[in-house]
């Protein structure tokens, strides 16, 4: 049994996103959560907000018949989602572009 939750449109680009999410794919959910309570990076903050929530559809899908040992992250991704464009002013009255990137986030919980 697995379970699946997503955050969409996730205000973090997919390459820093990705970058943490290889560290923790095919981990179990006590060394992932170890991991992600170290790491200073804030790509950990959104990870580990989104393990817990497939968790809790694990344990819905499985009606809380569910050992935490058994759990693992089955497989976890980022994908790059639209850019948010604004503009800043500069000097002598003109303007540079800004892109702020967004990603679609993906974690899959399985037990063993």
């Amino acid at each position: 049994m697995e379970a699946k939750a997503q955050w969409r449109f996730a205000r973090i680009s997919a390459q820093r996103a990705r970058f943490f999410a290889n560290e923790l794919r095919g981990k179990s959910l006590e060394q992932a959560y170890e991991v992600m309570q170290v790491v200073p990076q804030k790509s950990s903050r959104y990870w580990l907000k989104l393990v817990e929530s497939a968790v809790a559809n694990l344990k819905v899908l499985k009606e809380n018949d569910v050992d935490p040992a058994q759990i693992y992250i089955k497989d976890i991704f980022a994908d790059k989602g639209p850019m948010w464009k604004r503009w800043i002013p500069r000097a002598m009255g003109r303007a540079t572009p800004v892109a702020k990137p967004t990603a679609h986030l993906t974690v899959v919980v399985a037990e063993l």
